[in-house]
Parts: C-alpha cells; sequence; structure tokens
C-alpha cells in the first residue's frame, strides 16, 4: 500500500468518525469508542486489508497523548488547580501507585501470574484517562457538587506521568532480567531523572517563550498558536533528549502558557481545542486499525474478571486509601470518585510500550488491555449521570 493510499484511507476514517460524532453525542457514547469502532470496523480482517505496524501506531499514539496533556495544561486554569491540586494530585500520584501494587497483588496471587507482568499490566491500565473524562463530563453537561467534577479532571489530566514512569521501568526491569542490570540504585537514578528533568524543562522553558511572546506583543493574533505549537516542540524534544518525562513536562508548560500568554488566548484555545480533537480522532482510528479483532475473541474472558476487579476492587480500595488524609470529604464523594475511574485510549498507548521493546505476552496484553477499556467506557461510563443524581452530587 502506498503512502498516498494510507494517508487517503485515514483521512476518509476520521472523517467518518467525526460526522458520527454528533449522533453518539447525542445516544450518550463516548468520542472514543466512535473513532476507535470505525478503525476496527475497517481494520484487519475485512476488506482484505492488512495494518500491523507497532512501531508507527506507539509514535502516533504518544505525539496524540503529548498534544492532548499539553491542551489539557492550556486549559487548566489556576483556580481549579487551587481548588483541585490536594485531592486530586494525591489521588494522580498515589492513587496510581495503590491502584498498580492492589491490582498486581490480586491478578498474582488469584490467577498465578508472574508478579513482574501483573505489575507491568497493572501501571498499563492505572491511570484515569482525560480525553474520556472530559467527553463524558461533557456530553451529560454535568456539574457536580465538592469540586467532584474539578477533582476527576484535574486527577485524569495528571496522572498520565506517573503511570508513563512506571511502565517505562518495569518495562525496562523485565528486559533487563536476564542481563542483571537491574538494581536499586539505577530505579532511583530514572525516577530522579524522569521527575526533575520533566519539571525543569517544562517550566522553565514555558517561563521564557511566555516572557519572550509578552515582550513582543505580536499584533497579528493568527500568529500566536503557530508560537505556542513552535514551544510544545521544544519541550517535547528537550525533555526527551535529557531523559526527562515528557507528560510532566509538557503539562507543566501547558500550565505556565496557558495562564501566562497576555494576548490572543482565545484564538489559541480554540485552536488547540480543535488540535486536541484531530490528535484524539487519530490517536482512537490508528489504535482501532492496530487491534486484531479475530485475537480479541481469544482473550475476552481472560480479560473480563481483570476488569472486573480493576473496577470494583482495585480503584475503589486505592480512592478510599487516597483519602484518609480528607477526613472531611463526605462518603457520597468518596463513593463517587472511586466508582468512577474511566479509561480510554492512554492504556492501549501505553501497552504499546512494553509492545514495541519485546516484553514476552505484550500483545496479549494490547489486547487484555483494549477489553478493559471498553468495559470501563462502556459500565463506569453510563454510570456517571445516574450515581451522581442517586447520591445527590448533581449541582442544579
Amino acid at each position: 500500500m502506498t503512502l498516498e493510499i494510507g494517508m487517503l484511507g485515514l483521512a476518509i476514517l476520521v472523517a467518518v468518525g467525526i460526522l458520527l460524532h454528533q449522533p453518539s453525542k447525542t445516544l450518550g457514547i463516548p468520542s472514543l469508542l466512535i473513532f476507535m469502532g470505525v478503525g476496527l470496523a475497517f481494520g484487519n480482517g475485512e476488506f482484505d486489508f492488512t495494518y500491523d505496524n507497532l512501531g508507527l501506531t506507539s509514535l502516533v499514539g504518544s505525539i496524540a497523548l503529548n498534544m492532548i496533556v499539553f491542551v489539557g495544561g492550556l486549559n487548566t486554569s489556576t483556580q481549579s488547580i487551587r481548588l483541585a491540586w490536594r485531592e486530586g494530585g494525591v489521588l494522580s500520584s498515589f492513587g496510581v501507585l495503590f491502584t498498580s501494587i492492589i491490582f498486581a497483588l490480586l491478578m498474582h496471587y488469584l490467577f498465578a501470574i508472574d508478579l513482574l507482568w501483573c505489575l507491568l499490566f497493572a501501571a498499563v491500565v492505572s491511570s484515569t484517562d482525560a480525553a474520556a473524562v472530559f467527553s463524558i463530563l461533557e456530553s451529560k453537561k454535568l456539574k457536580l457538587k465538592e469540586n467532584t467534577d474539578t477533582i476527576l479532571e484535574f486527577e485524569s489530566a495528571t496522572n498520565d506521568p506517573v503511570a508513563l514512569l512506571m511502565v517505562i521501568l518495569l518495562t525496562d526491569i523485565i528486559m533487563s532480567q536476564g542481563a542483571g542490570q537491574t538494581d536499586a540504585w539505577s530505579i532511583a537514578t530514572i525516577l530522579s531523572q524522569q521527575i526533575v528533568v520533566g519539571i525543569a524543562m517544562g517550566g522553565l522553558l514555558a517561563w521564557l517563550s511566555v516572557v519572550a511572546l509578552n515582550s513582543i506583543k505580536l499584533e497579528e493574533y493568527g500568529l500566536i498558536p503557530v508560537y505556542v505549537l513552535a514551544c510544545f516542540m521544544m519541550i517535547m524534544q528537550s525533555t526527551e533528549l535529557l531523559g526527562g518525562n515528557v507528560l510532566i513536562a509538557l503539562y507543566i508548560g501547558g500550565v505556565v502558557i496557558g495562564n501566562s500568554i497576555s494576548r490572543g488566548r482565545e484564538v489559541n484555545k480554540h485552536f488547540y481545542n480543535s488540535l486536541s480533537w484531530l490528535a484524539q480522532s487519530l490517536m482512537f482510528v490508528i489504535l482501532g486499525l492496530q487491534i486484531f479483532p479475530q485475537s480479541l475473541a481469544e482473550v475476552f474472558w481472560v480479560s473480563l474478571f481483570p476488569a472486573v476487579l480493576l473496577c470494583v476492587v482495585a480503584r475503589p480500595l486505592a480512592v478510599q486509601l487516597c483519602y484518609l488524609p480528607f477526613w472531611r470529604a463526605s462518603w457520597r464523594k468518596r463513593l463517587f470518585i472511586s466508582s468512577i475511574g474511566l479509561k480510554g485510549a492512554t492504556p492501549i498507548v501505553f501497552a504499546l510500550i512494553p509492545a514495541t521493546a519485546g516484553v514476552e505476552g505484550s500483545m496479549n496484553m494490547v489486547h487484555m488491555v483494549f477489553f478493559v477499556v471498553l468495559f470501563s467506557v462502556c459500565v463506569q461510563g453510563s454510570l456517571i449521570e445516574p450515581l451522581a443524581k442517586k447520591l445527590d452530587l448533581v449541582d442544579k
């Protein structure tokens, strides 16, 4: 298949997904299912067409995820950070860690699977997905009491870096087992480098970019989004070159730029919301293309029970542990947040990291993660509105 035909086909699939978006929104179906469903429908096993390129899929997914996290930072106001950083920060860090450990131990002892593999699988599916959370809250037009929606959005926008750290670290540990290269010092070094470099590069480059832009005072507002896009690329590539966590850097950079530029904020907001939709649609479609439908049937029953364990046991326990310091939070709020740990395309993108590295059983993991995501979106996504009303959390 030539590049031209491939690009044409991808454009048609994205266009079909966009045309189906409004009817699906009316029915309350998340956009993730629409775009990924389009990729699955026209992908492997149908129309004499086969797409199997883990490297390209991982690259597109990573760049799209970087853009989504950056736009999430741009749209995060300092006011919402002040409201949600305590609870949301604990959920996005310790919540991911606790969920991974609880889920991995359950998988290990119930199914007698290798503990490291279980930890890797748990890390892949541990974070909530910003695109899925934003999409469902927006489609339902839900405003929740006790800043619950703000906390959920903050958690989902900031927990990907922690999950990514764990996935990269565990993939390295598994791949270096035979070589005997894993030790506590190297693990601590990798973690420190990822966090420190990510924070430093994101904050510093964004601050310098804002100072330069505000001092020049561009009169042509159309150039401002282009300038911010260049800043996005500088932060992403510089952090990557220095071995930092790109998602941490981009989120911090997005927050600094979004709250500090003095001109063209509305133009910037509309441009990057569109760019975020483009990133999401491309990511969902190409992930749908990469999945082999015939392989999904083979892992259906193997995936179903872990999906239930994650949503019904691991996530609720992790959230309750995270809320121990926040004893004033109502039980209704805790129960709602425990029940809503929406997954999206992010876990599938993370699952491609061990797959491209050659971890044993990683392709089965990709298909299992796909089912976990479907279960989360269909079950947890459908529960948001009725559960919020039942718990009297809807702010009328």
